[in-house]
């Protein structure tokens, strides 16, 4: 397998695995070792006190690429047995449908993972209606950490912050132990990210934090979090495959991932919808070496000009199944 991905490359695998829908006879090709020896580097989540993967399985709409169900519950199955500890799904993702895989996973492997969901919803009441039903989904009473979703600009914090917002039912859900740790995601606006951290007792904080630094969020956001010692996952590692390629602009996966993962962060949540993705990463976080400085600045300056471009993408991005059409074109 090559050590470098393009983005021609990655549209090819994800249009081929999307068309053909083999995901169980292509994990012949990826599987061999033992469960016990696929052990990756881990560090904790802040203070969840949690110790989980530095590779977190995206089980968005890369995930659910696998069309049919069966192969979802074989890939994730593989994804733990290949050392991922880290699970990443959300209500937005299918409408529920990435839950209820996950689900037929964890019906019966909840305490090998840490189990984090999202919730779109901005008032407290259907906040907490919305992950009742998540969970009923997710065959599990609970959730390790369950996210307010997607944190725009600054009328959408107003929102959650209302006295019956998003942020009450997330609190709650706390309290009444729905959830383990609460937390809060963002692609949109690093300086909103920052002051939803600085006002709330949030635990993790999960963000788009990239080479091309859309949103700020490495300057501003990370910091916060890092001040408070919460739990910090990366994501839009790639940029929804916008960052991959060759020339200016762009970079293979393994840079990517390799940045990502050289932050002061906990684990990196990529999206994988193909085995030979999944075993192309757990390989480069088993390998994983950080970048050092003046490396990273030289992909900061390789990716510089993507920058715009990526924060236009992402606007308004929930993730969904439809929303990168140019995947199932390829």
């Amino acid at each position: 397998m090559s050590k470098d991905i393009s983005r021609r490359e990655f549209l090819e695998n994800v249009g081929l695995g999307a068309a053909a829908g083999t995901g169980l006879l292509l994990l012949k090709d990826v599987a061999g070792a033992t469960p016990a020896a696929n052990i990756l580097p881990s560090r904790t989540l802040g203070r969840t006190g949690a110790k989980v993967s530095i590779l977190a399985f995206g089980c968005g709409s890369r995930f659910l690429m696998y069309k049919d169900v069966d192969n979802a519950t074989a890939i994730l199955n593989h994804a733990i047995d290949s050392g991922i500890t880290y699970l990443d799904t959300a209500y937005s993702y299918g409408d529920g449908e990435s839950e209820t895989r996950v689900g037929r996973v964890m019906a019966s492997r909840r305490k090998d993972v840490w189990l984090a969901t999202k919730i779109p919803d901005r008032t407290r009441d259907e906040f907490m209606r919305r992950l009742e039903a998540s969970l009923k989904r997710l065959q599990t009473d609970h959730v390790d950490l369950v996210h307010i979703h997607s944190l725009g600009q600054e009328d959408d914090l107003a929102k959650i912050e209302a006295p019956n917002g998003a942020m009450k039912g997330l609190m709650e859900a706390r309290e009444q132990k729905m959830a383990r740790f609460a937390g809060m995601t963002s692609h949109t606006n690093g300086e909103v990210m920052a002051k939803a951290i600085e006002r709330h007792d949030l635990d993790c904080v999960q963000m788009a934090l990239n080479a091309s630094r859309n949103g700020r969020f490495e300057e501003l956001a990370l910091p916060a979090a890092n001040k408070k010692n919460l739990g910090i996952i990366a994501m839009k590692v790639t940029g929804q495959e916008f960052l991959v390629g060759e020339g200016a602009g762009k970079a293979d996966m393994n840079s990517l991932l390799r940045y990502s993962m050289s932050l002061p962060v906990t684990t990196a949540v990529v999206g994988m919808p193909k085995p030979e993705m999944l075993a192309h990463n757990v390989q480069i976080a088993k390998d994983f070496s950080p970048l050092n400085d003046q490396e990273k600045e030289h992909l900061r300056q390789q990716l510089g000009t993507s920058r715009e471009g990526l924060e236009k993408k992402l606007v308004g991005h929930l993730d969904g199944p439809t929303l990168c059409p140019e995947l199932f074109n390829a």
